[in-house]
This record gives C-alpha cells, structure tokens and sequence, in this order.
C-alpha cells in the first residue's frame, strides 16, 4: 500500500494504459471498496480521486464518465455500508446488560442521526475513515432510508466533484504534476488530521 501510495500518479497511469475501458471500473471498484466495505477504510480515496482529475488533465481518461462513474460507486459504497449497519444492529444490540453493544447506545445513536445525520452524512465523506463509518453508524442508528440516500447522493457527488475537479484543474501545472506522488500524501495526510485531532481530544478527556 505504501508502495502505491508513494507513486500513485504512476500506478494510476500504468492501470488506465493497461485496462483502458476497465480501469473506470477498476477505480469505480476502489471507491466503493472505500465507501461501502467497513474493513477498507485504509484505501486512499481523497488522493486518489485527486491523482485521477490529473490523469483526466493530461488526457490519459474521460473527466465526465470518471466523475459519473465515482460518484456512482460512491453513492452504492454508502448504501451497501448503510444496509450492512441496518441489518447488524439488532443482532448486536439484543443485551440490556452488554458493556458495548447495549441497546441503550442504539437508542443514542438513533436520537443523533435523526438530529445530526444529513450533515453529518456529508461531511465525513472527506475525512478519510470516517467516511468509511459514518454510513454504517447510520445504518446501525437506523437513520431513515430516504433521507440518508438523499444526503448520500449529494455527499458523494460533492465530494467526487470536488477532489476529481481540483485534480483537473491544477494536476497539469508543470510544479504539481512533477510532484504527484507527494501531493497525493500530503492529501491523505491533511484530511486525516481532524480524526486524529479528535481522537487525541477524546483520550485525554
């Protein structure tokens, strides 16, 4: 992983030489892999959907039928993850008496997506991690269905657009695209930084 990571621009070139056609569905895979698998919230999805805008930039693939097709995945990543929580959660919260699994905390979690979920919803779309827990809490809340898709839909079309976009728009600027593969860290490190903030407050509280 940290291999690709440290050179995704080329990874990235060398999958889309590769497969051509395939790698929109490749990528669309990652992305949904991110979103919609609770055990891969290690995939690097805010670089990598940067990294992609500067391969659309250079030609290398179609910047409408990637964001479509991302913002696609993205959307299905969220509902697969949502519907895992929502099926979990009363086989897990079934003990009065459980230290971490007591209904009493479902109950919680239900009162704060039903007051906090749309925003939250679309927020944690770029916050790596929590991007990947936010819609499986949800689902265990048992946040409406609707109103978690809408928020879903523009979550995902917001956060696709937004890194696919500043990847396009800057990825060809001879100082950036000559350093991708550090941009692409540095990324991945900036929007970890709110989550470990937050972990560090919670430790110490």
């Amino acid at each position: 992983m940290l291999e690709i990571l440290g050179h995704l621009d080329q990874s990235l070139l060398a999958l889309i030489k590769e497969y051509g056609f395939w790698s929109y569905f490749i990528l669309g895979a990652i992305v949904f892999g991110e979103t919609g698998l609770v055990i891969l919230p290690m995939l690097p999805g805010d670089s990598l959907l940067f990294v992609t805008g500067a391969a659309a930039a250079s030609g290398a693939i179609d910047i409408r039928s990637i964001v479509i097709v991302l913002s696609i995945s993205a959307t299905l990543g969220n509902l697969s993850n949502f519907y895992i929580g929502r099926w979990l959660a009363p086989h897990l919260f079934k003990n009065a008496n459980s230290r971490w699994l007591n209904p009493e905390y479902l109950a919680r979690t239900h009162a704060f997506y039903e007051k906090h979920g749309g925003k939250t919803v679309i927020l944690a779309r770029f916050i790596p991690i929590v991007r990947t827990y936010a819609p499986f809490a949800a689902g265990l809340g048992t946040m409406e269905a609707h109103r978690f898709q809408i928020y879903s839909v523009m979550g995902a079309v917001t956060w696709v657009g937004a890194m696919v976009g500043a990847g396009y728009l800057f990825g060809d600027i001879p100082l950036i695209k000559g350093n991708l593969s550090l941009i692409s860290l540095g990324i991945i490190v900036v929007t970890l930084l709110p989550a470990v903030i937050a972990g560090l407050r919670s430790s110490r509280s």
